[in-house]
């Protein structure tokens, strides 16, 4: 999808040189791209946009000079995109903890398109690390259009459902949503909301928004005013100090208070930002450090229960100890792997077995139908020991056959040693679904309950959309692992490389807290909380009944096995929403466990906490919806009777509501699993003539076996639309010559 997403733009931007701008013209022509650039997908939106999506290229001229035009034939299919030219734009950040929420309001105008058509127009969000999107909201004349979340039995209620494109992610971190029908010269005001994980390295957060802009979307026109405003807002909670060490733009600090920092950018600007904005900043403290948060639930909160949230962080020691370790690589081999994927394995994983320490433990286990051992037992990872492993990954990794987890699992967890001095990890890397994954899971938390000191940790990563990522979330969550994706095949290297790297930088392990005597009822997410690793912070949320403890005891096993204990002030979070910024988590750790029991119950209350919080879940839908402000009249005077000036009433506003296309990764799906599809190839609805097949096999048996319609349905599906249409019309004759030999049997009035 994002490679014809490319097209389109490349062919909108070629498309953009027939407009005439007159002789006030600032904007140059595009330039064009380079080999370099198109093999870098430079089309992509670096920052949000919008395009008119053009069919018709005779549409296309300046709405305000129109020019002579030569005519053009034909249409563009698929649809070309031309970058709407931006008028203003601004972005406002609220960073909490380890999680920013973004809103960026701009004003764009349809500047490609005469004034007398129109077309749609299509909004494309970057958003940045593990980005969410919240909600759209479009301003035009006389409509405006907003998303909203609804639960599944909402559905019935929306008018139509939007087409693929209409509303969909281009990859993980684009989204994408069409606005109908926009006039040509219109001017659309968007605002648009998402969130975004920060950055985390060596005790620095980075913010990095998409906020880079090409030269085009620059009006044409010396005398348009173009103003760029940006807002940052810092809360890193009571009791903690906040460093700024490096940002993009220009900021001017407004507020610095403990735990807070402000500040504000704005100016008349001749380019539009042309690089994202970043903002790298401190929670300074050389050792690992925390804070605990409460305060009451929202009045229209669904869990009447008290929320807290926990959060440590590593520090920023460099030299601090880590775990030794004990890895046994499970890897999937099935037919679905083939190419890109299998290769972008590879390589991540001979990046990883580079990095361990000689003193560490490995092995490797690649199946599909069946499993391959690189070694019969757990290897030092010594340098000819790696260079081996690393010739035995190019050679046997092959992809082909199907998808068996169970076995190598199990054989994983039955291999490590009885010793203690390291953390024994299995990193699972699939991209498929298996039907026993229920029972998966209830055999391998039998063998984490088994009597250790550190059990087993179960590192997970899921590639594509036809695996479950609920069901490898459940086996993270369970083991105090942790679990990453890569749903398209351009990031599978980056993103197994950083959950490689998480778990060979454990500093603590075994957490838990203590003094919650007083406490009625307590509940964390994550349980059993995982281990906290320096390449990133550690944020658990939970709900209580009870007063809180004064201070939270946070314990744990160090790297050298001794024990360690931090105490946590509480305290009363009152200019923080907790309830937004652990939203996302609790969804997605609620999802996983509503799909291991299967309760009702529980995906209502997901479902409830998706619609309050704006966070797409499984078991809610976004969808659009289109208002119409209807006309504005003026009220007679003969029925005024005090106020004198014309009074303007605006008529009832008309709604109407389009379903767009599902955001959540899904369940898995077994099908594409066993038929080893590919991750990324997209789903293909069965064609009538298969449908007319599968409905025939239902009624081939009562038919004669002269002419069998499974048979027929078959010859149809292979048949194009010439040939389809010449059947039709001659079986159509065939049936009117049987009438009238019908007619002319029983109307001749020969009784013989």
């Amino acid at each position: 999808m994002a490679e014809e997403f490319v097209k389109s733009v490349e062919d909108g931007v070629h498309l953009a040189k027939r407009i005439y701008f007159g002789k006030d013209r600032a904007v140059a022509p595009p330039k064009p791209m380079s080999a370099m650039d198109k093999a870098s997908r430079s089309y992509l939106p670096e920052s949000p946009m919008l395009y008119a999506v053009i069919g018709d290229p005779a549409i296309v001229d300046n709405p305000d000079i129109p020019s002579y035009q030569p005519h053009v034939h034909g249409r563009c299919d698929p649809p070309a995109l031309i970058p709407l030219q931006m008028n203003g734009i601004s972005l406002e950040a609220d960073c909490y903890l380890d999680t920013a929420f973004i809103t960026v309001k701009g004003s764009w105008r349809v500047h490609c398109v005469m004034g007398s058509r129109s077309c749609d127009c299509r909004i494309a969000v970057p958003m940045g690390e593990k980005g969410s999107i919240l909600g759209v909201e479009v301003e035009l004349p006389r409509k405006s259009y907003s998303t909203k979340i609804v639960t599944l039995d909402d559905e019935t209620e929306t008018e139509k459902v939007a087409k693929i494109e209409d509303g969909c992610f281009l990859n993980p971190h684009i989204f994408t949503l069409t606005i109908p029908q926009v006039d040509g010269g219109t001017n659309i005001s968007v605002t648009i909301r998402w969130s975004q994980k920060l950055l985390y390295c060596n005790g620095q957060l980075t913010l990095d928004v998409p906020f880079s802009f090409p030269d085009f979307v620059t009006p044409a026109g010396k005398k348009i005013s173009k103003k760029e405003k940006i807002q940052l807002n810092v809360n890193s909670g009571p009791g903690t100090e906040v460093l700024c060490k490096t940002t993009s733009h220009p900021l001017k600090e407004r507020q610095r208070q403990p735990g807070k920092l402000g500040f504000f950018y704005e100016s008349e600007v001749l380019n539009w930002s042309s690089g994202n904005f970043v903002f790298l900043y401190t929670v300074s403290s050389s050792h690992i450090y925390g804070s605990v948060l409460f305060q009451s639930s929202p009045p229209l909160d669904n869990d009447p229960r008290e929320m807290f949230c926990c959060s440590l962080f590593p520090g920023d020691q460099q030299c601090r100890k880590v775990f030794r370790k004990e890895v046994i690589f499970v890897v999937d081999l099935s037919g679905s792997m083939k190419g890109k994927p299998i290769e972008a394995t590879k390589q991540a994983l001979c990046t990883a077995l580079s990095k361990f320490d000689s003193q560490d433990l490995f092995n490797i286990i690649a199946f599909n139908s069946e499993k391959n051992l690189f070694s019969s037992s757990l290897e030092l990872a010594t340098k000819n020991t790696i260079e081996n492993a690393t010739q035995w990954i190019g050679t046997n990794f092959i992809a082909g056959g199907g998808t068996n987890i169970l076995d190598p699992l199990t054989q994983a967890m039955e291999m490590f040693s009885c010793a203690q001095q390291q953390i024994p990890i299995v990193f699972l890397i699939t991209d498929g679904a298996v039907e026993d994954e229920r029972h998966i899971y209830d055999v391998l938390k039998s063998h984490l309950m088994q009597n250790q000191m550190i059990s087993p940790r179960l590192y997970t990563f899921g590639i594509g959309l036809f695996c479950n990522h609920y069901f490898l979330r459940m086996l993270a969550v369970a083991s105090r692992g942790h679990y990453n994706a890569a749903y398209d095949v351009d990031s599978i290297e980056i993103r197994m490389e950083q959950l490689f790297s998480r778990a060979s930088s454990v500093i603590l392990a075994n957490i838990a807290f203590e003094n919650l005597d007083g406490l009625e009822e307590f509940e964390v997410f994550p349980t059993p909380i995982p281990d906290l690793s320096s390449e990133g912070p550690l944020v658990m949320s939970g709900r209580y009944r009870g007063v809180f403890p004064e201070s939270l005891k946070a314990k744990g096993v160090l790297a050298d096995l001794s024990n360690f204990s931090l105490d946590l002030k509480a305290i009363q979070a009152k200019d923080m929403p907790l309830d937004k910024v652990l939203a996302r988590q609790q969804v997605e750790l609620l999802t996983a466990q509503a799909w291991l029991t299967e309760n009702k119950d529980l995906e209502q209350k997901i479902a409830q906490t998706s619609i309050q919080n704006g966070v797409i879940s499984e078991y809610t839908r976004m969808i659009l919806i289109e208002t119409d402000r209807g006309k504005v009249v003026t009220e007679s005077t003969s029925k005024r009777k005090v106020s004198t000036a014309p009074k303007k009433i605006e008529e009832t506003k008309l709604q109407k509501r389009i379903l767009l296309q599902n955001h959540g990764p899904g369940f898995g799906n077994c099908s594409a699993t066993v038929e080893n599809i590919p991750p990324g190839a997209t789903e293909t609805k069965p064609e009538t003539a298969e449908i007319l097949a599968k409905a025939a096999s239902n009624c081939c048996g009562k038919m004669c076996d002269i002419c069998c319609c499974m048979c027929c349905a078959r010859i149809c599906s292979r048949m194009n639309d010439q040939c389809a249409i010449v059947l039709t019309q001659f079986l159509g004759s065939l049936a009117c010559l049987g009438c009238f030999a019908c007619c002319e049997l029983c109307c001749s009035g020969n009784d013989g």
